[in-house]
């Protein structure tokens, strides 16, 4: 039975589809079935692994919307174990779209249900905001994984991104919890760096990774390319630090 895990932060560009390709991929790479659920309209993480958005009949919109079951919805990548529910541009009214449905923060939530035997991970990519698609994304969650950019201003909004998490905890999904706090873009030349990262490990001790994200060239190319960094450039110090992030993940983890 899968265990699902929504990657989230309001702020754009802080590695959170990065974070999430390449988790799935490493993970798929161990021998996991994995699934990656693309909620983002912008739909990188589906073009991240090689699939044309613009070519696509169906979509995670279809699923949401009750047109298309999550099977049917299905790709296959190119890479054994790793599944995908893509997205494309059709998401980005889903916002409005969905407000007047039954049961609206929980339509990605049943959505997955019949998905969870085929799976040892599903892994759920968010927009950067704090609207419907991710709270749809946190209630299906069982924790969350929250990528923070060793800068200031991401580390400003990291409150709020708590806030909405316990709230949803609260009244619509008991079980979430926070699985971890990833730092990203971290460049050890810069004295901000090192301060953000004193400082998130100094206020969530038990809460954040050991392992460091780093700034890369190559984490920048490898979506250009639709190949995760692990094929892409897998000897690269991008590469490196997601590999060593997955183990520490898996050890975390329930055998």
């Amino acid at each position: 039975m899968a265990c699902i895990y929504t990657l989230a932060n309001q702020k754009g560009g802080v590695g959170k589809t990065t974070t999430t390709v390449s988790l799935c991929a490493y993970l798929a790479s161990a021998g996991k079935r994995v699934l990656l659920v693309d909620m983002d309209p912008q739909a990188n993480a589906t073009s991240s692994l090689g699939i044309d958005r613009a070519a696509l009949a169906h979509s995670i919109y279809d699923v949401l919307t009750g047109s298309l079951t999550s099977q049917e919805a299905l790709l296959i990548t190119h890479q054994k174990g790793l599944d995908l529910l893509p997205s494309t541009q059709a998401l980005a009214g889903a916002d409005i779209e969905l407000t007047a449905l039954a049961n609206r923060e929980s339509l990605l939530q049943r959505a997955l249900q019949p998905l969870l035997p085929q799976y040892d991970f599903i892994m759920i990519d968010t927009p950067p905001s704090l609207g419907l698609l991710t709270v749809n994304a946190l209630v299906a969650a069982d924790g969350v994984i929250i990528p923070v950019q060793c800068e200031y201003l991401p580390l400003e909004g990291l409150a709020q991104l708590l806030q909405t998490i316990e709230m949803v905890r609260h009244s619509l999904n008991p079980r979430l919890r926070v699985r971890g706090l990833l730092m990203t873009m971290y460049d050890p030349r810069t004295r901000l760096s090192r301060e953000v990262a004193d400082d998130v490990r100094a206020r969530f001790p038990h809460h954040t990774f050991e392992t460091i994200i780093p700034r890369s060239v190559r984490l920048s190319e490898a979506p250009s390319f639709g190949e995760p960094i692990g094929t892409y450039a897998p000897d690269s110090a991008g590469a490196q630090a997601y590999e060593a992030l997955v183990e520490e993940f898996l050890s975390g983890e329930p055998r």
